[in-house]
């Protein structure tokens, strides 16, 4: 198993500790994906902001919480599944959605499922969709920039399932009753 350092604001390098100083500001503590970044102030700050971003984009609160659980629970990425779980309960998501998606079952909205199966269909095939799932992607309410909107949130996903896996990130305490792993899924 590997690891990686979490760092604290006090030993992490010098360039990371404003970054980390916004992350307690933000959510009241220092994620422990935070402290990891934090060993690359330049991955951090990349973090941080296509985070901003894609939580600027098109989609609502809802269409959020799909693009990232379904990229979480796609890389099996044991700290971001229970991480967004509880992101989601403070986004007032409805649990049904974050149960479907944590346990890969279809969503009951038609359009929810439309973008996760998209989102799916471009994590699973980087990005060589067809024009026949892009028409049905559109034909569900969505538009090309919806489109480019996944592939932010992936950018963004990629970096801390990736890290994740590397770090062997422990999940953080708010979140530890929301644990996951891909071999429960139901």
């Amino acid at each position: 198993m590997t690891t990686l350092k979490v760092h604290t604001i006090e030993d992490a390098p010098k360039d990371a500790q404003p970054l980390l100083e916004n992350s307690l500001k933000a959510f009241g503590m220092v994620p422990g994906l935070h402290g990891v970044l934090a060993g690359s102030p330049q991955i951090l700050k990349a973090y941080q902001t296509l985070h901003e971003l894609f939580s600027e984009s098109s989609f609502n609160e809802d269409e959020l919480t799909v693009v990232w659980q379904a990229i979480n629970v796609e890389h099996a990425c044991h700290y971001c599944v229970p991480a967004h779980t509880g992101i989601a309960k403070m986004m007032k998501v409805d649990d049904n959605i974050t149960e479907a998606l944590r346990n890969e079952t279809p969503l009951e909205d038609a359009k929810l499922e439309a973008l996760r199966t998209m989102t799916l269909s471009i994590v699973r095939n980087r990005g060589n969709v067809s024009q026949a799932e892009l028409d049905t992607f559109y034909a569900a309410g969505y538009e090309e920039k919806h489109v480019l909107d996944i592939i932010l949130g992936l950018s963004q996903k990629t970096i801390s399932n990736y890290t994740n896996h590397i770090a062997n990130t422990p999940v953080d305490a708010p979140f530890e009753k929301f644990a996951w792993s891909k071999d429960t899924v139901s």
